[in-house]
């Protein structure tokens, strides 16, 4: 990792804003999670909520997936970028008041009253969309003065030594921005299956034009940052980076396979799945032969989450690519298997990169404390939740396609994963544990013990 050419001094970094984003993240993340608890619990005891309609399954499952995908996720990928955008281009952001704006819309004018309208029964039924149309717009504002924020820096300092993390950062912020509104207001207005084909790409482009380009910016940076060894192959970073950018946004329809949306879409969206796995193939091939010599479960505490992420993101995409076949979707479309699919791509790859994110960066944050045990505590509290979790749901969803794909009655299927529905409950006892022990990390133990503070400078170097 470099700075821009000609750039001797490390910028000027915005540490507050990445201490007020970095604790507003597991903050919100642990209420995400507590929604996502009780939501489960209501699968085992329908009668839990007791009529309150404000506890209903929909209401909490909405809450849930809209906090981790903005309160938990967005605020770490904004503390990542206060760090990470003046190293990468040797210039700071834009401004420290704007900050101080996208942090207040970002978490009082999105999260808080979102999360409020949706428990009050105002929302939109439209998955990864899910807060009202009057929440969204306020995230379209929010998302331009990010761009407004962080992209100044790369121009002007240009773009002929761009390290391939500026590159995943430019694409996430510019895409979501174009891909938000298509997901989050044309399927309001464009009745039938049309509308429903848009709400699909918006599906996948939230994971696949956010998340992803943002966690593998973090994986792209903290592997050399803190193995101290450059990135395998540039050429390979690139060659990934683009075939993403190109093949992820045709893969929404196939989410709708066997639907009335034409069938060449259909096809075209099953063989854009299959070769975004070999895209996935490639970019986690360079990641780990960028961690030679690190070992599968590296010193570093970063650096530690950041390799499972690469882990995790090789095995829910290569599953990603396999279930969008015909023949598979046919079996598991609808099952449990679809959700422990979806929880390996957010609460594994995405939520292990952006934890591994924070911790690289909060250990050089100036005056921060820093509490390496409780954070090793959360580390493998995290990875034996998560295996729990995705493979009790796994298993879940192949009993349930066995089941609907004989004579047995449909509520055979339920009964049959009732007992793994507890399983998936009691997953959540792990993580929450070790998203309390990220949160002890980063607020517990001795001031500036993470590195010091000529090693953030190096890196930069």
């Amino acid at each position: 990792m470099r700075q821009s050419a000609g750039s001797t001094a490390v910028p000027r970094m915005e540490s507050g804003l990445v201490y007020a984003h970095g604790l507003a993240a597991i903050v919100t993340l642990l209420v995400s999670v507590a929604f996502g608890t009780f939501a489960s619990l209501e699968l085992i005891a329908p009668g839990l909520a007791g009529g309150h309609a404000w506890l209903s399954w929909g209401r909490l499952r909405y809450d849930h997936t809209q906090g981790i995908l903005f309160g938990w996720l967005g605020n770490a990928f904004f503390a990542f970028l206060y760090h990470a955008v003046p190293l990468l281009t040797g210039r700071p952001v834009t401004s420290a008041r704007l900050g101080q704006w996208i942090f207040g819309l970002w978490n009082f004018a999105v999260m808080a009253p979102g999360w409020l309208l949706v428990l009050m029964g105002f929302s939109q039924p439209l998955e990864w969309a899910e807060f009202p149309i009057a929440v969204d717009l306020v995230v379209v504002l929010a998302l331009t003065l990010a761009i407004a924020q962080f992209l100044p820096p790369f121009f002007s300092s240009g773009i002929e030594h761009l390290y391939v993390s500026g590159w995943y950062v430019i694409g996430a912020l510019v895409f979501t921005l174009l891909a938000y509104p298509m997901g989050n207001f044309v399927p309001e207005f464009v009745p039938g299956a049309r509308g429903a084909a848009f709400s699909g790409l918006w599906i996948h482009d939230a994971v696949g034009l956010f998340v992803t380009p943002l966690a593998l910016a973090i994986a792209y940076f903290v592997i050399p940052a803190a193995s101290g060894r450059p990135i395998y192959s540039h050429f390979l970073s690139m060659l990934g980076f683009w075939l993403l950018f190109f093949l992820y946004p045709l893969n929404g329809t196939h989410h709708y396979i066997f639907s009335v949306i034409p069938m060449n879409a259909q096809i075209g969206a099953i063989a854009a799945s299959g070769l975004l796995g070999v895209d996935v193939i490639i970019v986690v091939a360079n990641l780990l032969l960028s961690l030679r010599g690190s070992g599968v479960f590296p010193r570093d505490d970063g650096l530690r989450f950041v390799a499972m992420s690469v882990i995790f993101y090789l095995v829910v995409s290569i599953e990603g690519s396999l279930q969008a076949q015909m023949a598979v979707n046919q079996a598991i479309h609808f099952s449990d298997w679809v959700i422990g699919h979806s929880h390996l791509a957010m609460l594994g790859f995405a939520s292990f990169a952006a934890a591994g994110g924070l911790v690289h960066i909060w250990r050089r944050i100036p005056g921060a404390r820093y509490n390496a045990r409780a954070v090793a505590w959360a580390y493998w509290l995290l990875l034996a939740g998560v295996i729990l979790m995705f493979s009790d749901l796994t298993i879940a969803g192949v009993v349930e396609a066995r089941l609907w794909q004989s004579a047995a009655p449909w509520l055979e299927s339920v009964r049959a994963a009732r007992p793994y529905w507890i399983v998936r409950t009691g997953s959540a006892i792990p993580i929450a544990a070790g998203f309390f022990a990220l949160l002890a990390g980063l607020i517990t133990g001795p001031r500036n013990a993470g590195l010091p503070s000529e090693s953030a400078a190096a890196e930069a170097a």
